[in-house]
């Protein structure tokens, strides 16, 4: 069965951002990761690159090997073509998180937004079941898709400058895993020893689009142990078939 053609938007002279739809949805993402499976297994002369997004694909092409139309007509067939969602599924993470504390300083003030308490808001956290919807904003971000909508939060009105690798942080309907320090107006809920990129580690990045993921609750003594031996090369979050 055919799908509703995706727009064809040009980016630049050598980039196709092909769009499907305007809001956040898993319809849109899955069809934004089916096609770029596609494109791997059935690869275009003249396609460079892919960039997957939570609702659109960035395809980068060589003008001399492939024109605009001519790509946009490919794409259109290629994005119009049933695919399994289960095939975008990949792996699923069993991600530990120390929650609360000096590793997740907003998580009381985020609770009592939500009217709720902490441990509830824990719970509730660490009960999803998550998938990684794109990569992106600095090497190995993880934008989870699946966050509890009781649990959306708008962002901070004040962004925080510097926040900590590993972060783990809820903002609008969001949830997220933060790989390197760097700025977030997002709530900080807590922590993951899980390095989700490490430039000499391979693989470098360690989550993908379209695996899932789920949370595990460990105590301040346990993140040390195991921030000790993610630093020292071990994966530390747990791997199985989804």
């Amino acid at each position: 069965m055919a799908l509703t053609p995706p727009r064809m938007l040009p980016s630049g002279d050598a980039a196709i951002t092909v769009d499907f739809g305007r809001e956040i949805s898993t319809e849109a993402n899955q069809r934004v990761l089916a096609l770029d499976g596609l494109l791997e297994r059935q690869p275009i002369a003249g396609v460079r690159e892919t960039v997957p997004t939570y609702r659109s694909l960035l395809v980068h092409y060589d003008p001399e090997q492939i024109g605009f139309a001519a790509l946009a007509d490919r794409l259109t067939t290629l994005a119009q073509t049933q695919v399994e969602t289960e095939s975008t599924t990949k792996r699923h993470w069993r991600i530990p998180v120390c929650y609360g504390g000096e590793h997740g300083i907003d998580l009381d003030d985020a609770a009592a937004t939500l009217q709720i308490s902490p441990d509830d808001l824990v719970a509730r956290h660490a009960a999803g079941a998550y998938r990684v919807a794109m990569i992106g904003f600095t090497p190995g971000w993880s934008y989870l898709s699946g966050l509890d909508p009781a649990l959306a939060i708008p962002r901070r009105q004040a962004p925080r400058l510097l926040t900590p690798a590993g972060t783990i942080s809820i903002g609008g309907v969001q949830t997220g895993v933060q790989c390197l320090p760097g700025p977030s107006g997002w709530h900080l809920l807590g922590r993951t020893p899980v390095r989700t990129y490490q430039l000499h580690r391979d693989p470098v990045f360690l989550l993908e689009p379209g695996d899932t993921i789920s949370f595990s609750r460990i105590d301040a003594k346990e993140f040390a142990e195991q921030d000790r031996a993610a630093e020292h090369g071990e994966v530390v979050a747990e791997l199985s078939a989804s």
